[in-house]
C-alpha cells in the first residue's frame, strides 16, 4: 500500500506552475464539462478536491452558479484562483461542507486515487447531489491506461499509478451502491504541451503526485532520457494525450421524487 500524499509538504508549491491549464485546455474542459451537465443554467457547482483551483473558475464561468471548492489542503488553498462566484471550504471528499442536495454537478478531477475512504466519499457525493444531478470523474483506470509519453521515459510511473487508480468497473461499482447511475464515458484528447522542450520543462517541476512515489535516480534518469530523445529529433510536438472522463447521474432518492 503506497503512502498518502499530503500536499502541503511540497506538492503545493509547484503545482500552480506545473499543472497550469493552457487557454486550449481550458476550452476544451469547459466544453466537456458543459456538455454532460445539461443546457439548464445556472448550475451550482462542486469542485471537490479543487486544489490551486485551476478549474474553480472555469466551472462559475461555464455553468453560471454558485461554485465551490473543497480542499483539505491549507496551502493549496491559500493559493486558490479568485472568482467572484466562488468559495473555498476547507473539507474533503468524505465530509464535504455542504447541505443536501445542494448541488448540481461534482467534478473530481484526478482526485478520487487520493481519497482513502472511497465509499464514505461516494456517500457524500450522493448525499449533496440533487436529483438528476451529474457527478463528472476524470479519473486514470488502470485497465484503460492510454499510453502517457512521460511514462516510457519513467516507466516505474506507470507502475505506481497501476496501483493506485482503481479501476473502472471498481469505480462505477462504488457510486452505483450509493445511488448513481452512468450515464456515458467519454476518451477526451488533450494537449498537454505545444513542443518537447515546454514539456520536459514543466515535467521537471514534478507536480504530478506519482514522481513522489519514485526515486530521485529513477526521476533523473527519465530526464535524462526525455532530453536526449528531444535533442536527437525523436520526440516532437505537440504533446497530447488520451484521458477518461467518467459521467454518473445521481437518481430519486424515494418514490416520491421524479
Amino acid at each position: 500500500m503506497l503512502e498518502r500524499i499530503d500536499y502541503d509538504e511540497r506538492q503545493h508549491a509547484v503545482y500552480s506552475a506545473g499543472r497550469a491549464l493552457s487557454p486550449e485546455s481550458a476550452r476544451l474542459w469547459s466544453g466537456v464539462f458543459a456538455r454532460w451537465a445539461g443546457p439548464a443554467r445556472p448550475l451550482t457547482a462542486l469542485d471537490l478536491g479543487s486544489g490551486t483551483g485551476r478549474f474553480t473558475p472555469l466551472l462559475a464561468e461555464a455553468f453560471g452558479g454558485p461554485v465551490y471548492g473543497v480542499e483539505p489542503s491549507e496551502r493549496m488553498r491559500e493559493q486558490a484562483a479568485v472568482h467572484p462566484n466562488v468559495q473555498y471550504l476547507a473539507g474533503s471528499a468524505e465530509a464535504i461542507p455542504l447541505p443536501d442536495r445542494s448541488c448540481d454537478v461534482v467534478v473530481l478531477f484526478l482526485v478520487l486515487h487520493h481519497v482513502a475512504d472511497r465509499a464514505a466519499a461516494a456517500a457524500e457525493i450522493s448525499r449533496v447531489l440533487r436529483p438528476g444531478g451529474r457527478l463528472l470523474i476524470r479519473s486514470t483506470f488502470p485497465d484503460r491506461m492510454p499510453d502517457l509519453l512521460w511514462h516510457r521515459f519513467i516507466p516505474g510511473a506507470r507502475r505506481v499509478e497501476q496501483q493506485i487508480f482503481p479501476t473502472l468497473a471498481e469505480v462505477t461499482g462504488l457510486f452505483e451502491l450509493a445511488g448513481l447511475s452512468v450515464a456515458g464515458l467519454e476518451r477526451v484528447r488533450e494537449t498537454t504541451a505545444t513542443d518537447p522542450a515546454a514539456y520536459a520543462r514543466r515535467l521537471r517541476l514534478r507536480a504530478i503526485s506519482t514522481f513522489e512515489h519514485l526515486s530521485d535516480d529513477e526521476i533523473e534518469r527519465g530526464f535524462a532520457a526525455l532530453d536526449a530523445a528531444i535533442a536527437a529529433g525523436d520526440v516532437t510536438g505537440p504533446i497530447t494525450s488520451d484521458c477518461d472522463l467518467l459521467v454518473l447521474e445521481a437518481g430519486p432518492r424515494d418514490r416520491g421524487e421524479r
